[in-house]
């Protein structure tokens, strides 16, 4: 009971909009609005602006790190500098348009790419009092908004007249329409546990974290965001050897910082849905308040997507896409009919699953995920190749005048 009365209290907008709304006269409703709107733009920008900036300091150093350097030193200290003078560097360089490129959707196209990052912060909960917007249809909002980056790859490949960044283009909408399908299912089965399709809801029916009730959707859902970010094993839409940077190959200057700020923008984004969605968002123990929970939470979750962009290759384009179609697609599948099924058997009313219930859910599911990885990956997977053994080209010409080589064993007694 406790937690519902936070819910209807705090740093949202109906509580910054009744503040305002004291004091001012009716006829002025309209500027209440605009004045409660104004701030909480200004707190989730600067917020996640000055997130993104330390985020790009930590896991340059984090990488140093990892591969025995010392990564950023020079600008402040401990290089903490380092986010100013790159943004100082790419404002001050020249911003150039490809001639014949689309301009109008050439200035755009980082606008439309940066505008969804900033929206989705505006419904994640970062404590029972001090979400920004509560909607009951959250999961849903979240999904929708950040469908919207595909279509800003596109515009930004497209309009640049530059056939290297149309290929990375076409090559980032294929990964994002792909690895959106098992996501958007994964998250379909977080509802059906969670009795609900608001993010703040689905925070409180979190009794135990669902990253230990659904270890499979989880492992789905942070796979298939991984891609959608074009983090590494997925960035192949930045071949360097290919396509020289993707899609924004033609960008410079400032609409260049924008789209390199959405997409270190992010980690953040995925690691704060990631947090809420099977993490248990703010929820702890202790007297440790409830956003701190949530920044330790996020910041683990971030930790672990730097620790594999320093640990895995890139993937090839065939094992991406095989890896939606034929591993995530069918695992998420199988997940939504084992959780469907529970939630029929246990049949939870409006105070949603018991603890027993979820506990019982983590047993019968960890059993699901081990079973059906094994099977998805050695069923569907490529297959084991042995390696041909060598045999000589008759064009190599490479023992003439000698015995003829008719088998690879034969090489020593030919020499």
């Amino acid at each position: 009971m406790t937690e519902i009365l936070i819910l209807r209290s705090g740093f949202d907008f109906n509580g910054i909009y009744g503040f305002f709304d004291e004091f001012m006269p009716d006829s002025l409703d309209w500027l209440v609005f605009l004045i409660t709107s104004l701030i909480l733009a200004i707190v989730i920008i600067n917020a996640v602006v000055l997130s993104t900036a330390l985020l790009t300091w930590f896991e340059r150093r984090l990488l140093g790190r990892f591969q025995s350097r010392l990564g950023p030193n020079r600008w402040g200290p401990f290089g903490l500098l380092q986010p100013i003078a790159d943004l100082v560097s790419l404002l001050t360089k020249e911003d150039t348009i490809p001639e014949g490129a689309d301009k109008p959707i050439f200035t755009l196209a980082p606008i439309v790419f940066l505008a969804p990052a900033l929206i989705v912060f505006s419904v994640i909960p970062l404590h029972g009092g001090s979400f920004l917007g509560n909607l009951n249809v959250g999961l849903i909002f979240v999904i929708a908004i950040t469908s919207i980056n595909t279509l800003a790859v596109f515009m930004a490949g497209w309009s640049s007249l530059n056939k290297y960044a149309m290929f990375g283009a076409m090559r980032a909408v294929a990964m994002l329409i792909s690895y959106e399908i098992p996501m958007g299912i994964t998250v379909v089965a977080v509802a059906l546990v969670a009795q609900t399709l608001g993010l703040s809801d689905v925070v409180l029916a979190q009794d135990i974290p669902y990253i230990l009730v659904m270890p499979l959707a989880f492992l789905v859902f942070i796979t298939a965001a991984s891609a959608e970010m074009s983090r590494t094993p997925f960035d192949l839409i930045e071949s360097d050897s290919e396509l020289g940077a993707g899609y924004h190959t033609e960008y410079s200057g400032a609409k260049f910082a924008l789209l390199q700020l959405t997409e270190f923008m992010a980690p953040i984004i995925v690691a704060a849905l990631v947090t809420t969605l099977f993490l248990s968002g703010w929820r702890g123990y202790g007297p440790i308040p409830g956003p701190v929970w949530f920044v330790i939470k996020t910041f683990i979750v971030l930790f672990g997507f730097v620790w594999i962009r320093a640990s895995w290759p890139r993937l090839r384009v065939d094992q991406i896409m095989g890896l939606a179609w034929k591993g995530l697609l069918p695992l998420s599948i199988i997940n939504l009919f084992v959780v469907a099924i529970e939630v029929f058997i246990f049949n939870p009313g409006e105070n949603g699953l018991s603890t027993t219930d979820l506990w019982i859910m983590t047993g019968v599911n960890w059993g699901v995920t081990i079973i059906a990885i094994f099977a998805i990956f050695n069923l569907l997977g490529q297959s084991k190749s042995e390696r041909p053994v060598p045999v000589i080209s008759p064009l190599a010409n490479m023992y003439a005048n000698t015995n003829t080589v008719k088998k690879i064993t034969d090489l020593a007694e030919a020499e």
